[in-house]
């Protein structure tokens, strides 16, 4: 494939370091293999093919990944980098990452197991779905219309309203939530009809940003810009919880959030306060001196059948919650937010942020997507 085969056998899985690994390189690198090397032999190939922007791509396949692909090859994992092609082809117990070219046609490229994507747009939509009908035996990582679904807020978060999870762990619901489409003069009198409570939060109604507002008083609602969902706001304690799914694995972060609101603020502040973005990754609030009541994670039993039900009812696998604990409460759970596939569930967060790469190859390994965590 005109670039370097790295491999590493079980034994060598003890005092693996950098310079075993590149002394591997050498001994597997393609003008060996041409010339009479032989590299080991490997189990059936799952192609996934993945049509990234060039922002995911950067925090998806980023040398942190690479690297982690080089030592788990001590379980056997073959990995392909293709200086030609300027892109990271990762070889992970049979699983091949390909870049799909977008300037060509989908039909033309392949043969994939497994299309991995976050792009936008109509066209590729309609790339997508003509290629699945085409080939009905991909997985498509995740079908455009379930995502669609979580980049409308006036649908995002309905599924998780008709679940209306609730058992000895806690409860799960939504805040209650209004659709103003035009005319911001209507907004205080629609506000007043449906009953919500200020302050509000108001977010843009295509999850394509992360900016949010919180308006203090009935007049200020007008100088809102629809479209947008207006939220009525639920204390809780300043901070949140991303809550990270792929497939059947989970993982919890806490991010601090927007501040509570007492009873006095409400009745001295006024306006629209604008918040670019909150609770992004350098937010985090994980190592934070926090009151114990506030930084207690939510009961794992409740965020795996949180997370089975809406894989079900979403039809995705790749995508995280943001979820607020009501302050004051031990078990009243809100969620606020659903993102598909966001960035920082690559590896910006340390640990943790190995989600991805850790489980997301679980996936690809063979058609089956149950086992994804196993």
């Amino acid at each position: 494939m005109g670039g370097e085969v790295a491999y590493l056998t079980v034994g060598e899985k003890e005092g693996c370091d950098e310079g075993k690994i590149a002394a591997a390189e050498r001994k597997y690198s393609a003008p060996s293999v041409g010339g009479g090397g032989l590299a080991p032999p490997l189990e059936k190939v799952v192609v996934v093919g993945y049509a990234l922007t060039s922002k995911k791509v950067k925090s998806f396949l980023q040398p942190k990944f690479e690297h982690l692909a080089r030592i788990e090859s001590l379980l056997g994992v073959l990995y392909v980098k293709d200086y030609e092609l300027s892109k990271i082809t990762i070889w992970n117990k049979g699983i091949l990452f390909v870049a799909i070219d977008q300037s060509k046609p989908l039909s033309e490229q392949g043969p994939f197991d497994i299309v991995l994507h976050k792009l936008s747009g109509k066209e590729w939509r309609r790339v997508l779905e003509d290629y699945w009908n085409e080939h009905p035996e991909v997985t498509v990582l995740d079908p455009p219309r379930a995502i669609q679904q979580v980049h409308n807020r006036q649908s995002m978060l309905q599924d998780v309203s008709d679940l209306n999870l609730s058992d000895r762990y806690g409860k799960v619901g939504v805040p209650r939530q209004l659709v103003i489409k035009k005319d911001p003069s209507s907004i205080p009198g629609a506000v007043s009809k449906a009953g919500l409570r200020l302050p509000i939060v108001a977010k843009p109604l295509v999850a394509k940003s992360h900016e949010l507002s919180l308006a203090y008083d009935e007049f200020s609602l007008q100088k809102l810009e629809p479209p947008l969902v207006l939220q009525e706001f639920i204390n809780h304690g300043g901070v949140l919880f991303k809550v990270y799914i792929v497939g059947e694995a989970i993982k919890v972060v806490r991010r601090y959030s927007l501040p509570d609101v007492s009873k006095y603020e409400l009745s001295k502040c006024t306006g629209v306060y604008h918040f670019p973005r909150v609770s992004c990754a350098a937010a985090s609030a994980d190592e934070a001196d926090l009151d114990p009541r506030v930084a207690e994670l939510p009961p794992r039993p409740l965020l795996e059948r949180l997370a089975k039900e809406l894989r079900r009812r979403l039809g995705l696998r790749l995508f995280n919650l943001d979820i607020i604990r009501e302050h004051g409460t031990r078990d009243n759970y809100y969620v606020i937010d659903i993102n598909y596939f966001p960035v920082t569930m690559c590896l910006r967060e340390g640990d943790q942020s190995s989600l991805v790469h850790r489980d997301l190859p679980k996936a690809f390994h063979g058609s089956c997507f149950a086992c994804l965590a196993g």
